[in-house]
């Protein structure tokens, strides 16, 4: 029997919202903006994008456990083939953007970025490979979970290294963002989990220290083995009035958030050009134009959405539908502290798209995905339909 869908009237009053605001400051950054002058198809292909997004998303939340898993199974093999197929493709139909040669393109349609879709496989494949492994393995053993954890790298990580190589660095840590928390809620134990995240931290902490106190050594080794993109990257943000080809984006974020001041300039009265303005940068065209008070109302709907989100997941009774919240939630919160980190100069330029505000299909469509996810959970009453799936 065909699955009995209502949509969440919160979760789409937020998303109505984002979409607004989407249009109209991708307009003015278009529009404005000297590199984009006249380009108003941008509006248009956005407009359209949504219309296929909120397709998606009542497709996907019409799917069971089951169905599920195909899609992401089938979704896994295609995208893998696609990430190969960016290694060899011709620049003809996979055209470089911005040193990272992550998307192809498409006639009439746009850019199509593979990557973006593993973000809904990854959620799926390894939700139901913790709970596959979890009905085997009864009681958490070492070996056990060190099982659970070659088997979610042998899932992840070669894809992972596909998107590493292209270079698209801010994917990676998406992935790693959604993952963590569903293998806290995987039933690891949290002694082996804690070694784990040691390994990291131990990484990061030996790089700041050779940064701030053994400067030479941290410029020939470390930043030695990175890429060039990688280590501008690095440079721009850790100084960015010192390297200001690196930190061009950064410094130009900043300049534009800090001219909005209270109030801003009024709708389609900027004139700090940023590239990619309307992509990553858009919430800096955004605090531009509408200040302190704009920008803080945009992430106030980001944080009405995310705290919608966390709702459904505390109704969440079984150990799937834990796990596909948390990676959810967890995404989503930090791609979006990530992103507006950026803009501000507080975090590194990654790449990494503002949620249902940034100009792209291939990011918009995917998250669209993922919101379908969470509705069909909300009408899963009380995750009875999980919970038989579970049982499979």
């Amino acid at each position: 029997m065909e699955k009995k869908i209502k949509i969440d009237h919160q979760i789409v009053l937020y998303i109505t919202i984002l979409s607004i605001i989407s249009y109209s400051f991708i307009y003015s950054s278009s529009s404005v903006s000297g590199q984009y002058a006249g380009s108003i198809n941008f509006i248009y292909k956005q407009i359209a994008y949504y219309i296929i997004g909120f397709v998606a998303m009542i497709m996907i939340s019409k799917l069971d456990n089951q169905q599920l898993r195909n899609v992401s199974l089938a979704l896994y093999v295609l995208i893998f083939i696609l990430l190969v197929g960016l290694i060899f493709a011709p620049e003809s139909i996979a055209r470089p953007i911005n040193d990272a040669k992550a998307w192809y393109q498409i006639p009439f349609i746009g850019s199509f970025q593979p990557s973006e879709f593993l973000k809904f496989c990854f959620l799926i494949l390894t939700s139901w490979s913790i709970i596959k492994h979890n009905k085997k393995y009864r009681v958490h053993t070492f070996k056990s979970d060190l099982i659970l954890l070659i088997k979610i790298a042998l899932l992840t990580i070669p894809p992972m290294l596909l998107v590493y190589i292209q270079p698209d660095t801010g994917m990676i840590m998406l992935y790693i963002a959604m993952l963590l928390p569903m293998l806290f809620f995987s039933g690891i134990k949290k002694r082996f989990l804690l070694l784990i995240l040691s390994v990291p931290t131990i990484i990061i902490s030996f790089i700041l220290v050779c940064y701030f106190f053994f400067n030479e050594y941290y410029q020939k080794i470390i930043l030695g083995s990175l890429s060039p993109h990688q280590i501008s990257r690095i440079n721009g943000w850790l100084d960015p009035f010192n390297y200001g080809d690196s930190a061009y984006q950064t410094k130009k974020g900043i300049l534009a958030i800090g001219s909005g001041q209270i109030s801003g300039k009024g709708f389609m009265h900027n004139n700090v050009y940023i590239p990619e303005k309307h992509t990553d940068f858009i919430f800096a065209n955004i605090a531009e134009e509408t200040g302190f008070i704009g920008a803080s109302f945009v992430l106030i709907i980001l944080f009405l959405l995310i705290l919608r989100f966390v709702q459904i997941s505390l109704t969440a009774n079984t150990q799937f539908t834990i796990l596909l919240t948390s990676g959810i939630v967890s995404l989503f919160t930090f791609q979006i502290f990530q992103n507006v980190g950026m803009t501000m100069g507080l975090l590194p330029v990654t790449g990494v798209t503002l949620p249902f505000l940034s100009y792209g299909g291939s990011s918009l469509l995917s998250n669209m995905m993922l919101v379908g996810i969470m509705i069909s959970i909300k009408n899963s009453y009380g995750g009875l339909m999980f919970k038989y799936g579970e049982e499979d």
